[in-house]
């Protein structure tokens, strides 16, 4: 028997950060994201054998450990130990003993939600194979919390329920972690187009975002007037995505994006350096109408609107930084699991 699940990645389209607190606490944040042909993958085969064996295809990591009630969390594949552990603690299960194995279509610090989607797979891969009475809020919520409160990992809250949930959602953040998820019905020619329009370009870097965020959160807390005002915009700027996607206006989205550009920046310092700045503006002066790094900032993924035809001239300007051009579709299911 072998237990499946797959969860997408996602595109931060607008908001992003106003879902990490304590801004998301105190002012309440709004985000708009969809999920992308990117997926996080799960399979669990269970042992007789007293044994529980990790593996990590794309990291080539591979652990091996007795059937105990907890695993030591020590930075060797931490998410997969954390889960288990929850998961043992919150149900009152006996010690398990299983082999999984899991492979992520985006590196870590990519900007794609990579971590936080694969804690939402190996969960439903669980919750699939245990038969956990989980719902989305549920299982999002926990994901949520293993990630940021069980383990401490710094980050917000919207790509687990973007994985979770799947499809373009509008997602509001309040403070006792509420979070209320508004599925957008977008006409499936604007989502083509959008897919065409939107280039998806690897920068071949990577980042801490830990170190970004808690930059951010700092800032919140000392009520740096700049990181707030740029928060406040980002929360505007993705009602402003929200009605041109709905509306069909896509031409604005390229407008909008550069709007929350400018303001992203002012968030932390690490959300930009020199040479993502010259990336943005070759894209710019190639015929993109705007643009963002994807996730926190720093590095990963990047992505540009192009209007019209202007795609293959943004992609061409692009090259000479030796990163790479990404193909993907958006989605409009999330986290799925099955049991062969």
């Amino acid at each position: 028997m072998i237990i499946r699940s797959k969860a997408p990645l996602r595109l931060g389209l607008a908001g992003g950060g106003t879902d990490v607190a304590p801004f998301s606490d105190l002012f309440g944040g709004a985000i708009l994201n969809a999920t992308i042909s990117m997926y996080a993958i799960a399979a669990i085969e269970p042992r007789s054998d007293g044994k529980i064996i990790l593996n990590s295809l794309d990291r080539h990591e591979r652990y091996e450990f007795d059937s105990i009630p907890e695993l030591p969390v020590n930075g060797k594949l931490d998410l997969h130990k954390g889960i288990y552990n929850r998961l043992i603690r919150d149900y009152d299960l006996k010690p398990l003993s299983f082999e999984i194995s899991t492979y992520v279509d985006a590196p870590p610090g990519s900007g794609l939600g990579s971590s936080s989607t694969l804690v939402v797979a190996i969960l439903g891969a669980f919750a699939e194979w245990l038969r956990l009475p989980l719902g989305e809020y549920d299982l999002a919520h926990l994901a949520y919390e293993i990630e940021r409160v069980d383990l401490k990992m710094a980050g917000g809250k919207q790509d687990q329920y973007a994985a979770t949930f799947g499809g373009v959602n509008f997602m509001e953040f309040f403070k006792d972690d509420k979070v209320i998820v508004n599925p957008l019905r977008i006409m499936d020619k604007y989502l083509d187009e959008l897919a065409h329009n939107l280039v998806l370009y690897h920068t071949e870097t990577s980042r801490i975002s830990s170190v970004i965020i808690e930059e951010q959160r700092k800032n919140v807390l000392a009520g740096n007037e700049k990181s707030l005002e740029a928060m406040n915009k980002l929360k505007e700027q993705s009602v402003m995505m929200k009605e041109a996607l709905l509306k069909g206006e896509l031409d604005k989205i390229g407008e909008i994006l550069d709007f929350g550009w400018k303001f992203k920046k002012n968030m932390a310092s690490g959300i930009t350096n020199p040479m993502l700045d010259e990336m943005y503006n070759a894209a710019k002066e190639h015929g993109a109408s705007g643009g963002k790094v994807s996730g926190a900032g720093g590095g990963g993924f990047m992505f540009f609107y192009c209007p019209g035809n202007t795609r293959s001239a943004v992609i061409e300007a692009l090259k000479k930084f030796g990163g790479q051009t990404k193909r993907y579709d958006f989605t409009t299911k999330g986290l799925r699991s099955w049991t062969i």
